[in-house]
C-alpha cells in the first residue's frame, strides 16, 4: 500500500499526524533519524476504575474507558519501527523483548508517597551511559505549576520537558517518528526543538487533541 493511501489527519510545516493502525502505516514510511515513542505497556493504564481508585490529594481526571492498553505491541511492530530509525528511544522498554542496552533512560517522577511507579524506563540503542531526568509528575502536582502547568488529555501523557530532554540526547536527529502518539507530546517537543515529526495514533479523539495542541501558538 502506498503512502498516498493514508491521508494525514493533521499536517503543518513541522508535523504530520496519521489516524490509523501503525502496522499498516509504518511500512509506507521512509527512514527517520529517531524513533521516540511510548507504546502501550499492557498494564491496563487506560482502565477508568483503576485510575479513579488512586486519587489521594484530589479527584483524578476521568479519561473514560478504552482498551488501548489491554496488551503491549508485538515484537514485529517494534522491530519494524526500530528498523526505520537510526536511533531508538522506547519508553516502557522493561515490558518488551528488546536487545540488551548499555544506555537506559530513567525518568524520576518524584512521586513521593504515591502508589504509582517512582520512575519509568526507556530502552535505547545508544552506546552511552545510563542517564536520569527528574521531573515531578504526580497527579495534580507537576514540576511547573501555574501558567506553565500542562493540561492532560491522556492517562499516560508524558511531560513535554521529558521529551525535549530525550531529543537533547540526539541533537543531530532532524526527523522524529512516534507510531504510538497518544496525546502527541513527541510532536509538541519536536516542534519546540525545531525538528520534524511523523505521528501515528489509532484513537481519533487523541488525534484531535494532538492536532489542537500542535496548532496552537503556545505549546504545552
Amino acid at each position: 500500500m502506498s503512502m498516498d493511501a493514508f491521508k494525514p489527519y493533521y499536517q503543518d510545516a513541522s508535523c504530520t499526524i496519521y489516524h490509523g493502525d501503525c502496522r499498516e502505516i509504518l511500512p509506507t514510511l521512509g527512514k527517520v533519524d529517531l524513533l521516540l515513542t511510548d507504546p502501550p505497556y499492557g498494564i491496563g493504564a487506560d482502565n477508568r476504575a483503576r485510575i479513579l481508585s488512586r486519587g489521594k490529594l484530589a479527584n483524578p481526571k476521568d479519561y473514560g474507558d478504552s482498551n488501548w492498553d489491554m496488551k503491549p505491541p508485538d515484537n514485529q511492530i517494534l522491530s519494524l519501527a526500530r528498523s526505520q530509525a537510526v536511533t531508538s528511544i522506547i519508553f516502557g522498554g522493561n515490558y518488551f523483548e528488546l536487545p540488551p542496552s548499555p544506555c537506559w533512560l530513567v525518568w524520576d517522577k518524584d512521586n513521593g508517597m504515591s502508589d504509582f511507579a517512582d520512575c519509568e524506563l526507556a530502552w535505547t540503542n545508544m552506546t552511552r551511559a545510563v542517564r536520569k531526568f527528574k521531573w515531578t509528575w504526580n497527579g495534580m502536582l507537576q514540576e511547573q505549576m501555574g501558567d506553565k502547568k500542562e493540561f492532560r488529555v491522556h492517562p499516560t501523557q508524558k511531560p513535554v520537558a521529558l521529551m525535549r530532554w530525550c531529543l537533547s540526547l540526539v541533537p543531530d536527529a532532524e526527523t522524529i517518528l512516534d507510531p504510538f502518539a497518544g496525546s502527541c507530546t513527541t510532536g509538541v517537543a519536536a516542534k519546540l526543538e525545531g525538528r520534524k515529526s511523523v505521528l501515528i495514533e489509532m484513537n481519533e479523539s487523541y488525534c484531535e487533541a494532538g492536532a489542537k495542541r500542535l496548532s496552537q501558538g503556545v505549546l504545552f
